[in-house]
C-alpha cells in the first residue's frame, strides 16, 4: 500500500489498524521484523503479535517503534491514535503563541533576504508566507492576473498558466522540481496530498513528454530558474532551509526558499526592478 493509499483509506473512515500501520511503514523503510525490533529494542516476536493483533503495543512502544522507523511527527501521532493513544506532537498554527518564537524567525529571515525573493511553504508546497521580492516576483510572473490566494508553487511552476509560461527552462526545470517533492520530504516520506499531486502532474502529456527525454547530465551544481520578467531574463538558484529538532507538527513541515541571483546581470537587473 502507498503512502497516497494509505490516506486514502483513512480518508474514507476505515483508519487502519496499528499492526496494519506498522506493516506499511516497515515495507516503506524497506526493514525486516529484526531489523525495526534490533533498532527500536525489542524482539522479532514481539513485533510479530503486534503487527497480527496478537499484543497490544504499549504507548512507550509506539514511540520507540515510530522513531527507529524515522516517521515525520504527523505519521507519528498517527500510529498512536490508531493503538487508541492520544498524540503527542501538537500541531498548532503558525501564528499561535507556542510557535511564537518560530514565527519570529521566519519573519526575520524572510525580511534579511530582501530584496531578492524567499517563501515559506508547507510539506505540500503550498505557499504560506512570502517577503516583498517574492511578491514582486510573482505578480510580474502572473501579471495582469492576480495570484491566487491559496497558490500552490509546483501547480504554478509545472501546470499551464502565465506563470509557467514565463519560465524560459522549463523542461529543464520540471524534472528538477519532480524530483525535489520526493527528496525534500519531511522524514524522505512523501505525503498523500503531495504523492496525490505529483502523480497529477507526472500524468500531464506535456509533462510526460518532457520527463521521458534522456536528460545529459549537468556541469553545473545546481538547475537555476530563468523568468522572462518584461523582456529581461533573471536566472535564479535556490537554498531551502528547515527547522532542526522540531517537537510541534507544523514546525516540522515549514520549509523557507531563499532564492539567490545566479549571475551579476540578474542582480543587476532584479535591484534597478526592486
Amino acid at each position: 500500500m502507498s503512502v497516497a493509499g494509505l490516506e486514502t483509506l483513512t480518508t474514507r473512515g476505515s483508519r487502519p489498524d496499528v499492526g496494519t500501520l506498522l506493516k506499511h511503514w516497515r515495507a516503506v523503510r524497506r526493514t525486516s521484523q529484526l531489523g525495526l525490533a534490533s533498532t527500536a529494542g525489542t524482539t522479532p516476536r514481539y513485533l510479530s503479535f503486534v503487527e497480527t493483533g496478537r499484543a497490544q503495543p504499549s504507548r512507550t512502544m509506539i514511540v520507540r517503534l515510530a522513531a527507529a522507523l524515522e516517521l515525520p511527527l504527523r505519521e507519528r501521532n498517527e500510529l498512536l491514535l490508531a493503538a487508541g493513544y492520544a498524540p503527542v506532537h501538537r500541531q498548532e498554527a503558525l501564528s499561535s503563541e507556542s510557535l511564537e518564537q518560530l514565527d519570529r524567525a521566519l519573519t526575520a529571515m524572510l525580511a534579511q533576504h530582501e530584496p531578492f525573493p524567499a517563501v515559506v511553504m508547507d510539506r505540500a508546497w503550498n505557499l504560506i508566507r512570502a517577503n516583498d521580492g517574492a511578491g514582486r516576483l510573482f505578480r510580474a510572473l502572473s501579471a495582469p492576473e492576480p495570484l491566487p490566494a491559496d497558490a500552490n508553487v509546483l501547480r504554478l511552476m509545472i501546470e499551464p498558466g502565465r506563470v509557467r509560461d514565463r519560465v524560459v527552462n522549463w523542461a529543464e526545470v520540471v524534472p528538477a522540481l519532480l524530483e525535489r517533492a520526493a527528496r525534500e520530504a519531511v522524514e524522505r516520506l512523501v505525503d498523500g496530498t503531495t504523492a496525490t499531486l505529483v502523480a497529477e502532474l507526472r500524468a500531464q502529456p506535456d509533462v510526460a513528454a518532457v520527463l521521458e527525454r534522456d536528460r545529459p547530465p549537468t556541469m553545473t551544481p545546481v538547475v537555476d530558474v530563468r523568468f522572462d520578467v518584461d523582456g529581461d531574463e533573471l536566472a535564479f538558484f535556490s537554498v531551502v532551509s528547515t527547522v532542526g529538532s522540531p517537537l510541534d507538527v507544523t514546525a516540522q513541515e515549514l520549509r523557507v526558499e531563499s532564492f539567490f541571483p545566479s549571475d551579476p546581470a540578474t542582480a543587476d537587473i532584479w535591484a534597478r526592478f526592486a
